[in-house]
């Protein structure tokens, strides 16, 4: 971890660059992926107590992200994160709270410390336990799972529709196939 530049720390005084990881934190997985590719950021790391008890985590304090990230982007809304005023990761949480990064990065695999995916610090059972992470990898989470380490996944080549052949495959089929006279690719 040594020579990484660190966006968001207990120094950080700049509101438009915290709000910017906020919102990141705050948002499903591609748009986060999206706004930490366009900072260069390579990891992500979440202190997660879930697990042994640890009331001072990142999903604890994850409501501040989203009103500091609301209080700049403003289609971050805190009451999209909440059911009936309250804070929740159970069953009776928002889908915008379960698809959120942050819940995905604290919660990812969880399930398999105990079968049930409880959470000793809220005191219940997650809400989403089975899914897969597309745009990051899980690269370290230490033995008690309280610093989880995620990098992000490169940008994929995206080819859309046929693909053109190459010269070379064009003239290997033209030589395999003996269906006639070359047709002109003009008409």
């Amino acid at each position: 971890m040594a020579n990484r530049t660190v966006l968001v720390d207990n120094n950080t005084w700049n509101n438009t660059h915290i709000a910017t990881v906020g919102t990141a934190m705050s948002s499903p997985e591609k748009a986060a992926w999206e706004i930490f590719h366009s900072l260069d950021v390579k990891y992500v790391l979440v202190v997660f107590g879930g697990l042994v008890g640890y009331p001072s985590d990142d999903i604890n304090k994850f409501l501040w992200m989203v009103r500091i990230g609301g209080g700049v982007f403003p289609h971050i809304k805190e009451p999209d994160y909440l059911r009936d005023g309250q804070y929740r990761i159970d069953s009776e949480a928002t889908p915008t709270m379960l698809n959120s990064l942050m819940y995905k990065l604290c919660y990812y695999r969880f399930v398999e410390t105990d079968g049930k995916g409880y959470d000793r610090v809220r005191r219940t059972e997650i809400g989403k336990k089975y899914f897969k992470l597309t745009h990051f990898e899980e690269v370290f989470t230490t033995h008690h799972w309280m610093v989880r380490l995620y990098k992000l996944k490169p940008p994929k080549n995206r080819v859309r529709g046929k693909t053109k052949k190459s010269k070379a495959q064009k003239a290997k089929t033209a030589t395999t196939k003996k269906t006639g006279p070359k047709k002109n690719p003009w008409q």
